[in-house]
């Protein structure tokens, strides 16, 4: 049995206990006309509607309204699902049965027959509702938060394995000794550079990227160092901007969030058998970022087929490090592609 569908189960079994609660609690459950007690309807429609509401909240409510900094909205909606779970049984099934004073020396309440709005405040001072709305409210909104948290943990674990995997990947590491070797046939002077550089990067993926933040400049001297090992591969009439403007220092960032952008850059748009043509450019002004990246698309080996989960899981980490505080415009047309990304890094 999958992960997934023990969760479906579970919240299966906690909805029909949770709704079996009205039936439990009523003193005419005995009786084999409980549907047509009329007290027993308005009990059980009050949960079969926070049951509804738990979900509205922990499934729309919270993940885009009050994750995405939408915070008025959101609690809003919170008072307008309260009116509504407090009014429609009253509404639906009237108030007839419903005693015109209320306990424990709570005001008396207006004529039943014509109660407008009053009965979400009888609601307040009876039976508890409002307890009852607020424990499925603190519930949602706890499991989500927490589910929220055990996302962002997981997803940085996966991000740390597959870029110690990915960044530094066999595939880039055949391809950069081969250009290594053949600088070293020519005795090239600048194959021992290169070799700092590799080594460079590795350092940097084994200690730094499993931080929450590193130093601008530590990352901006990792691309550098990346891009120039893949100018190995290039032949020199290969149309290539690479450009960064801008100080970075005092700056930080989450580490490796820019580079599977070069990286697909360079795998969609480099083969030195056909025209290829890249353009990276990073501007630093205060605390905001703004890299584009263009480049056309080239016919790829099966090997290099596998960026766009790279892609993917950028998009998520950024969701979750940067809300509200990115712009990610992707445009991808049959023979080019371009990344627009602008990050506030305050």
């Amino acid at each position: 049995m999958t992960k997934k569908t023990q969760t479906n189960l579970l919240h299966l079994l906690g909805a029909l206990l949770f709704l079996s609660i009205p039936i439990l609690a009523s003193p005419d459950r005995t009786s084999g006309h409980l549907l047509h007690i009329i007290p027993f309807r308005r009990h059980f429609i009050s949960y079969l509607l926070l049951l509804v509401f738990f979900y509205a909240n922990y499934l729309y409510f919270i993940p885009k309204l009050y994750f995405k900094q939408q915070r008025l909205f959101f609690f809003l909606a919170i008072i307008a699902c309260y009116i509504i779970i407090a009014s429609l049984p009253g509404i639906l099934l009237g108030y007839e049965d419903m005693p015109r004073h209320m306990p424990m020396q709570a005001p008396p309440l207006p004529d039943m027959q014509n109660p407008g709005i009053t009965f979400p405040v009888m609601m307040f001072f009876r039976g508890g509702s409002i307890f009852q709305f607020l424990l499925v409210f603190f519930l949602s909104f706890l499991m989500r938060v927490n589910q929220r948290l055990n996302t962002i943990h997981s997803e940085k674990l996966k991000t740390e394995v597959s870029y110690l995997k990915a960044q530094i990947n066999p595939h880039f590491l055949f391809n950069t000794l081969n250009s290594l070797y053949a600088l070293t046939l020519e005795k090239s002077d600048a194959a021992p550079e290169a070799v700092l550089k590799l080594s460079s990067m590795m350092r940097y993926v084994v200690t730094e990227s499993s931080r929450d933040t590193v130093p601008l400049e530590h990352e901006l001297s990792y691309i550098k160092n990346y891009v120039s090992l893949q100018q190995l591969r290039m032949v020199n009439s290969t149309p290539f901007s690479f450009i960064i403007t801008g100080d970075p220092a005092g700056k930080s960032i989450s580490p490796m969030l820019l580079i599977p952008f070069i990286e697909n850059a360079f795998k969609h748009g480099l083969n030195p058998e056909e025209d290829s043509f890249i353009s990276i450019n990073i501007n630093i002004e205060e605390n905001r970022l703004e890299m584009i990246i263009t480049n056309n698309k080239v016919t790829m080996s099966p090997i290099e087929e596998k960026s766009e989960q790279g892609i993917e899981n950028t998009k998520q980490r950024l969701e979750f490090l940067y809300p509200q505080k990115h712009k990610l415009v992707i445009v991808d047309t049959n023979e080019s592609f371009e990344v627009q990304l602008t990050l506030n890094l305050s």
